[in-house]
């Protein structure tokens, strides 16, 4: 059995721990991780195929709200990988070797869960972008195109 785009997304979405192949190998019966491997390595797991997976998983609610976060995948042992800088990793709390991630979250605050439904490598050496960039490019296209309803403050919370 071969590894699917789907199977990629899930893992991606469902996974709170480690987003590792060797952990996906590990979790997954039928998967190895030289079978994974060989599959990124011909696909490009993109945002929007992250998006078409997850959003028929969502419980949408009038009462939700985005939640922007960045972290940094520890690659401090990789010397091929193209999009590995050095940066500050609140993790570890101090500048470490990774690729920086600005991930936008779907929350339902009525039942507390939560989707993972966009996200950007974060690599301004590439588009010249800052992560407020991909915060606001990310939340237009939640607000503009995904349509997704959520709790916006009204002018009277603001006083």
């Amino acid at each position: 059995m071969k590894p699917q785009r789907v199977d990629c997304c899930r893992f991606i979405l469902g996974t709170q721990i480690n987003y590792t192949q060797t952990y996906f190998a590990d979790h997954h019966r039928h998967f190895s991780h030289d079978a994974i491997n060989r599959y990124l390595s011909e696909d490009k797991v993109t945002p929007s195929a992250s998006w078409k997976a997850a959003k028929h998983l969502i419980k949408f609610s009038d009462n939700s709200a985005l939640i922007f976060d960045d972290s940094v995948l520890d690659k401090r042992y990789s010397f091929k990988i193209e999009r590995v800088r050095r940066q500050y990793s609140g993790n570890e709390h101090g500048v470490i070797k990774g690729i920086g991630v600005v991930n936008c979250i779907y929350v339902n605050l009525d039942t507390k869960e939560f989707w993972v439904i966009d996200w950007r490598i974060d690599h301004p050496d590439d588009d010249g972008k800052t992560k407020l960039d991909h915060m606001r490019e990310m939340f237009d296209n939640a607000i503009n195109h995904k349509k997704l309803p959520l709790d916006y403050p009204s002018e009277k919370s603001w006083d």
